[in-house]
């Protein structure tokens, strides 16, 4: 359990920038007048977006962004931030929608910005990233093929990452990262934060299987750069019609990166059916299709199957747990932490109470039937 001194020091780390000393930053640092802000919702950071006056000799360019502004603690590791910002440019330059990097003044990717709070100086580091058009698939409702579209996404993007290189990409390796799956019985530590009911007896059990049952296999598993946050509100859609004129959605925007790090393929697609999940009226039966879009493009193979119902069950711990643990931190900020919170306890209960044989049963049936054309 935190002492009283590190609950304060980690509540602290989170940015507290009001409107108008933001507006100053990103006319300070980017040269660019604001005309319009409001803030966004976040976990530990802290996200404005803002619109910015152009003078008419330069009306090029984009007119929207996002402020980001880091919490003390990720403000540390100026070259994992570096190499996520250039695995963002690099993604768009492959074709995937995410934003574009803005460059400081002083033509860099990051600037460290310091502000005296009294008793300390505290120092965040900023970027100013292009808006994305579009809304959160957490807002519409989620069919098979968008489904199967979000799991060929997250299939795609680790895939693309092979051919990523940066002189910096060892940050990428985060072996106490809370929300890498490696590092579930790191949950131990913040189990306080759920009191003594039947949650916190699922989540032991679940931390206890993982390292019965995952841990021994984690050499198996194929290695990859994981994006490790593919959430119902990080992938943005916009509407598109289809061939035969019914109204269907394409994803228009991928945003929020700071959870990169190393990972294996099979973490992607646990995390991404885990988040899929979320708000769906048959949760269970979402897995399937988000699986037969990831192994459309990368198969898994027959260890990493059989890992995937723990897997998808340790992502709900991980979101659940730090989500508690958070809301006594940040109870201003509940409503944004405890979105996850309000099905996904029944949700893990409903998997737990099925059983890992029946859930990828429907899980793996469902998958297969793409392979006839005939989706379940």
């Amino acid at each position: 359990m935190l002492s009283g001194d590190d609950q304060r020091s980690r509540a602290f780390a989170k940015p507290a920038f009001s409107e108008a000393q933001a507006c100053a930053l990103v006319e300070s640092v980017f040269g660019f007048k604001v005309s319009k802000i409001r803030p966004l919702p976040s976990y530990d950071d802290q996200n404005f977006h803002i619109c910015i006056s152009r003078a008419k000799d330069t009306a090029d360019g984009p007119t929207e962004y996002v402020l980001k502004i880091n919490n003390t603690e990720s403000s540390k590791t100026p070259d994992l931030i570096e190499v996520q910002s250039c695995i963002i440019m690099f993604l768009r330059a492959a074709g995937f929608p995410t934003a574009s990097v803005c460059r400081t003044k002083g033509d860099n990717i990051t600037s460290l910005v310091s502000v005296d709070s009294g008793s300390e100086i505290k120092s965040y580091l900023v970027r100013l990233l292009t808006y994305l058009p579009g809304r959160p698939i957490a807002e519409v409702p989620m069919g098979p093929q968008l489904l199967f579209e979000i799991g060929r996404l997250a299939a795609k993007l680790d895939k693309t990452l092979e051919k990523f290189h940066h002189p910096q990409l060892s940050s990428l390796h985060r072996e106490d990262f809370i929300w890498n799956l490696k590092n579930v019985p790191l949950l131990e530590k913040y189990l306080h934060a759920l009191g003594q009911n039947r949650n916190r007896e699922i989540v032991e059990q679940v931390i206890q299987r993982y390292r019965d049952e995952v841990m021994t296999k984690l050499s198996q598993f194929r290695e990859c750069i994981n994006h490790g946050d593919l959430n119902d509100h990080n992938i943005l859609i916009e509407p598109s019609e289809s061939a035969c004129g019914d109204a269907t959605y394409r994803v228009s925007g991928v945003v929020d990166f700071d959870d990169m790090s190393y990972g294996y393929y099979v973490f992607e697609v646990a995390i991404t059916i885990m988040y899929m999940m979320v708000e769906s009226k048959t949760p269970v039966q979402v897995g399937g299709h988000v699986l037969a879009g990831f192994e459309s493009i990368v198969p898994l193979t027959p260890v990493e199957r059989g890992a995937l119902f723990l897997l998808v069950c340790s992502r709900f711990c991980q979101s659940l747990v730090m989500a508690a643990y958070s809301c006594q931190l940040h109870p201003e900020n509940e409503e944004y932490l405890m979105i996850t919170a309000k099905t996904g306890w029944k949700h893990l209960q409903q998997m737990f109470d099925t059983g890992q044989k029946a859930v990828e049963e429907i899980w793996f049936d469902t998958a297969k039937s793409y392979e006839s054309g005939i989706s379940m």
